[in-house]
C-alpha cells in the first residue's frame, strides 16, 4: 500500500512495551494507521508518499492520553480559588448552573480541547454535561474523546431525572457504537452525589454495551468520612460491594486509600487516574501512587478541569507524577521514568480499552503522533529521550500533531478550529461568568 504520509529523520520514541527508541527513524502512514516503522533509510527506500515531512531536530512520539478532564469547565478558569474540594464544588456548581447550556458547553469544550491538542494530547476522557456537544467540540479540533452519559442524583443543567439520564446515556451508546474517534462511557459523578441504585444502573448500562465506567473516588478525607457515615464502609469498599469495579472501570483521584482498598483495586483490575495538579491545588492530598504501582494497579494521568488546576497541562502532571512521590517517600525510584511515561501513553490507552489502537507507535495502530521541537536549550544535550520527555518537556515544545494521520496542529497552530473566534466568544461570555458567583 502506498503511504499517504512519511515522517522521516526523527528521533522516534515508540513508547511500546519494550521501550523501543529509533535514533534516525521514520514512520509511514496509510489509511490513518501506521503502515511501517523503522530506520529512515529503510522506510524511505520502500517508495514515495503523497507527503513527506523531514523531522530532523524533532522527537516523534505517540500523542498523550489524558484519562480525566472536564474540558468545558475551562470557561470558569480561575473563578473559584483558595478553597478545598467541598466548598469549592458548591461555588463551582452555582456558576455552572447559571452559565451552562448546550451552546456554552460546546464553547467551553472547544476551548479546553484546543488547549489539550496544542499541548500534544490526542485522546481525552471527559466527564461533563451535554456529552454530544463534547463530541462535537472534539471533532471540531480533531481529537479522540471518551465521554458519555453523566449521572447525578440532583437536578442539573441537563434538566433530566435519573430515568431521563439513563435514556440519554443509552442513546449515546447506540449513536457512537463503532465510532473510531469516540470511546463511549457511563460517567456518574461520585458515590457522594449518586446513590447505590443509580450507580448500579449506570454500570449495568455500560456493561450492556461493553463500555467504560468512570467516576470520582476517594478524592478527599471528607468524602471518605461522608460515605462511611452513609453506608458504613469506605468509598472503594462501597464500589466493590456494588460490583462496579472491573477492567473497564476508571476511578479519578483515589487519594485516600488504605492497604485493603489498594488490594481491591488490584484484584478487580480497575484503573486509577492520578491528577496530581488538582489534588495539590485543592489541598486534597497526595495519592499513594508508588503503593498502587507496587500492587499491580494500573495508574494513568489526568489534568482534571482548568477550574481546579487552572490549565490543562498533562506535561506538568507527568513531571509531578515522576517527582512528587519521590519526595513524599524519600525513594528516588518511587515512580520510575518508564512507569511515568507509560501513564500517559500505553497505560492510558489500556485504561480506555484502546491499547490495540493508540498509546504507542506500532504498525497497525492509529497514527496519533506528536513532534516535539528539540532545538531548545532544555533539550540539549539529550542522553536519554524518555528522561527528556518525562522531566524536561513542556507543552510549548509540541510543534506538530497528527490524529489518524491527519495533521491537526502545524507549527503550534490548530488547523481545524478558528481559535481566535473561540477566544473572542469566551471573552464575551466572561462578564456573565464572573457575575455568576456574586
Amino acid at each position: 500500500m502506498t503511504a499517504d504520509l512519511i515522517i522521516t529523520n526523527a528521533l522516534v520514541v515508540t513508547a511500546d512495551a519494550a521501550g523501543t527508541v529509533i535514533r534516525d527513524g521514520a514512520v509511514a502512514v496509510a489509511g490513518g494507521r501506521i503502515s511501517a516503522l523503522g530506520p529512515s533509510a529503510g522506510i524511505v527506500g520502500q517508495g514515495g508518499a503523497a507527503r513527506v515531512i523531514d523531522a530532523g531536530g524533532m522527537l516523534l512520539m505517540p500523542g498523550l492520553v489524558n484519562t480525566h478532564c472536564h474540558a468545558a469547565d475551562s470557561l470558569f478558569r480561575g473563578l473559584v480559588e483558595d478553597l478545598s474540594l467541598e466548598p469549592w464544588l458548591r461555588a463551582v456548581w452555582k456558576a455552572e448552573g447559571a452559565i451552562l447550556t448546550p451552546e456554552t458547553v460546546l464553547l467551553g469544550a472547544e476551548l479546553g480541547f484546543a488547549e489539550l491538542l496544542l499541548g500534544g494530547v490526542t485522546t481525552v476522557m471527559d466527564m461533563f454535561w451535554h456529552p454530544r456537544r463534547t463530541v462535537t467540540a472534539a471533532r471540531a479540533v480533531g481529537m479522540r474523546v471518551s465521554t458519555g452519559g453523566i449521572f447525578f442524583d440532583f437536578p442539573g443543567v441537563d434538566h433530566l431525572d435519573h430515568a431521563g439520564r439513563l435514556a440519554e446515556a443509552r442513546t449515546f451508546f447506540e449513536e457512537f457504537a463503532g465510532a473510531e474517534d469516540v470511546i463511549p462511557a457511563a460517567l456518574p459523578h461520585g458515590t457522594y452525589t449518586v446513590g447505590p441504585e443509580h450507580l448500579a444502573d449506570a454500570k449495568r448500562l455500560a456493561d450492556e454495551f461493553g463500555a467504560l465506567f468512570c467516576t470520582h473516588a476517594a478524592e478527599t478525607q471528607a468524602e471518605q468520612a461522608d460515605i462511611a457515615r452513609r453506608y458504613g464502609r469506605s468509598v472503594i469498599r462501597h464500589l466493590d460491594a456494588l460490583n462496579l469495579l472491573d477492567a473497564r472501570t476508571v476511578l479519578a483521584h483515589c487519594v485516600w486509600l488504605d492497604d485493603e482498598e489498594i488490594a481491591i483495586l488490584a484484584r478487580t483490575g480497575a484503573t486509577v487516574s492520578h491528577n496530581p495538579v488538582s489534588n495539590l491545588k485543592l489541598a486534597s492530598g497526595i495519592a499513594r501512587v508508588p503503593d498502587l504501582l507496587a500492587a499491580g494497579v494500573r495508574v494513568t494521568l489526568g489534568t482534571d478541569g482548568a477550574i481546579s488546576g487552572n490549565d490543562l497541562d498533562l506535561w506538568m502532571a507527568l513531571r509531578l507524577a515522576a517527582t512528587l512521590h519521590r519526595g513524599a517517600t524519600l525513594r528516588a525510584d518511587a515512580v520510575t521514568t518508564a512507569q511515568a511515561l507509560r501513564m500517559v501513553t500505553l497505560d492510558g490507552a489500556a485504561a480506555l480499552g484502546a491499547a490495540d489502537r493508540i498509546g504507542s507507535l506500532e504498525v497497525g495502530k492509529f497514527a496519533d503522533m506528536i513532534l516535539l521541537d528539540l532545538a531548545r536549550p532544555h533539550a540539549v544535550p539529550m542522553f536519554d529521550p524518555a528522561t527528556h520527555i518525562v522531566f524536561s518537556t513542556a507543552k510549548s515544545d509540541v510543534r506538530h500533531v497528527f490524529v489518524g494521520g491527519e495533521q491537526v496542529v502545524r507549527d503550534g497552530a490548530l488547523l481545524r478550529l478558528d481559535l481566535e473566534a473561540t477566544l473572542a466568544e469566551v471573552a464575551a461570555l466572561a462578564p456573565r461568568v464572573a457575575a455568576s458567583i456574586q
